[in-house]
């Protein structure tokens, strides 16, 4: 039995207690090498950087830093693992926030950017994840002050045109380096100042996937506010929230295309179709009606995002894809980031056993690669190696996808048990602690085994996700197999049950 393991190594930190971590084990020899290989990757991109005194979680590879699009996710996710470090992965940012309520675009190991606002996923909405899990007034406190004022400041200097839409200034502030989405326009702001807008034609634009952001951001903090006591202030952030939500569709949504556009300074949409759809699904701003129209005609279509790796950054079929693939590429690639960022859309639209087909992809192209590097091809899988193999992101994504195909994870006051065994394994375990005591899954000849604090709860035969209470009962069980399966369910006191489960489904016990 090989055990993959993480010794909590990591300067200044101290290592948890080894029964409190999550483990897992399996035969799959490769399979664990290459876990392995996450957890010291992670643990070695666990470094200071400038002005903010605890360690945080960088990029790694050439990115010497952690920057606001990311940042605060990958350290939510680490957070399995050292939950201090994604709470630093926050404050870094709010502790560095200037006076004008600028949050910096990143923190790097000796600076911190200032030249565009390169936000995706909403730092509000990930602080407010993270307090669902582990609690703590005080960070959800000063979340709730820095986001606030983050959010003042781009509708002061982000919304030059007065639509009540957030706009992008420079290919930067969306993240999408080398993108077809920004042909020809700069970079960053002028003078590194993300409140200029260059001179460029058709600057500033109205951007989809930035005003997402500031809408997930405004749901957020309206959450936080009644979570602290602040009435007054849910139904303001509430308003603003559904306000700018209407102002997306509306003017930045076209319906013939199912797909979402920039509108630039002439009024006129950039018609490449790219991944900032998915950062709008992301922040869920369309409803399910709108959702299953780009996901059937977009998202999901084989010819456009759907890829054999998913997804593509630009869709297959529009001339904007570029080929061959440069390093560092939204410009087709498929990247790890929008792999670890799917989990915020596919799930809540109901593709659960469609994201199980993406997680296995990336997965197998990870393990086959030996390392992790940023990006795929999204037609072989084939990952760009120009650049060191040290990439956050990708070793994150590795980790999370992992325990949402085949482990055991809290899920709030639930747990989700995913039944399903590798592809190159006979017997797996994971285990993680819970509220109840240590939850453990075992995948061994030919069915799951639930335990937890010690006792059974469940056998399982047929790929699937159960879904019980915090107790061990069963409530539910969640279609993650691409065909219809026969679900067997038997309990320790020798009731069973079979249920028929169809593919995104979602069925109670």
């Amino acid at each position: 039995m090989f055990v993959a393991r993480l010794k909590g190594k990591s300067e200044n930190l101290p290592a948890p207690p080894s029964d409190a971590l999550p483990q897992f084990e399996t035969d799959d020899a490769k399979l664990t090498a290459t876990y392995n290989r996450a957890l010291a990757t992670l643990s070695k991109n666990i470094v200071k950087v400038d002005e903010f005194a605890s360690p945080v979680l960088i990029e790694g590879s050439v990115y010497r830093g952690i920057w606001l699009e990311c940042g605060p996710q990958e350290g939510l996710v680490y957070s399995l693992y050292q939950p201090e470090i994604g709470a630093a992965n926050h404050r870094v940012f709010f502790d560095l926030q200037r006076e004008d309520g600028y949050l910096p675009c990143n923190v790097k190991l000796d600076s911190k950017g200032t030249g565009q606002i390169q936000m995706v996923v909403p730092i509000a909405a990930t602080t407010l994840d993270y307090f669902d899990r582990y609690g703590g007034n005080e960070l959800l406190e000063k979340a709730y002050e820095a986001c606030g004022r983050w959010d003042a400041w781009l509708l002061q200097y982000r919304n030059t045109r007065g639509t009540g839409l957030c706009e992008g200034f420079c290919t930067y502030d969306t993240g999408h380096d080398r993108s077809p989405r920004w042909l020809n326009m700069p970079n960053t702001c002028e003078n590194r100042d993300a409140r200029i807008c260059p001179k460029a034609p058709g600057l500033p634009r109205l951007c989809p996937d930035l005003s997402a952001t500031v809408y997930g951001g405004r749901v957020a903090l309206g959450k936080m506010a009644r979570i602290l006591g602040k009435d007054s202030d849910v139904a303001r952030w509430e308003e603003s929230a559904e306000a700018i939500r209407k102002l997306i569709l509306a003017k930045l949504y076209v319906a013939e295309d199912a797909c979402f556009y920039d509108l630039d300074a002439d009024n006129q949409f950039v018609r490449v179709r790219g991944d900032l759809m998915t950062r709008v699904v992301g922040e869920h701003v369309v409803d399910q009606v709108m959702f299953e129209e780009m996901y059937a005609k977009q998202l999901h279509n084989p010819k456009a995002f759907w890829a054999p790796y998913p997804l593509a950054s630009i869709a297959m079929d529009d001339p904007a894809f570029v080929r061959p693939i440069p390093r560092n590429s939204w410009g087709g690639a498929s990247q790890a980031l929008a792999a670890l960022r799917s989990t915020r859309w596919m799930e809540h639209y109901g593709k659960p056993a469609d994201l199980a087909h993406l997680m296995r992809q990336w997965i197998k192209a990870i393990v086959a690669s030996g390392g992790f590097y940023q990006q795929l091809d999204p037609l072989t899988g084939e990952c760009t190696t120009t650049d060191p193999n040290d990439y956050s992101p990708t070793a994150l994504v590795l980790l999370d996808f992992l325990w949402r195909l085949y482990g055991v994870r809290p899920d709030g006051d639930q747990l989700e048990w995913n039944c399903r065994l590798p592809e190159n394994s006979t017997t797996t375990i994971f285990s993680v602690a819970t509220k109840t005591g240590s939850a453990s899954l075992k995948h061994a000849q030919g069915e799951a085994i639930l335990t937890l604090a010690g006792k059974s709860v469940l056998r399982v035969k047929g790929v699937s996700r159960i879904i019980t209470d915090g107790q061990g009962k069963p409530l539910r069980i969640v279609g993650t197999a691409e065909e219809p399966v026969d679900v067997n369910l038997s309990w320790p006191n020798g009731k069973s049950k079979k249920v028929h489960v169809q593919p995104n489904s979602t069925t109670s016990v």
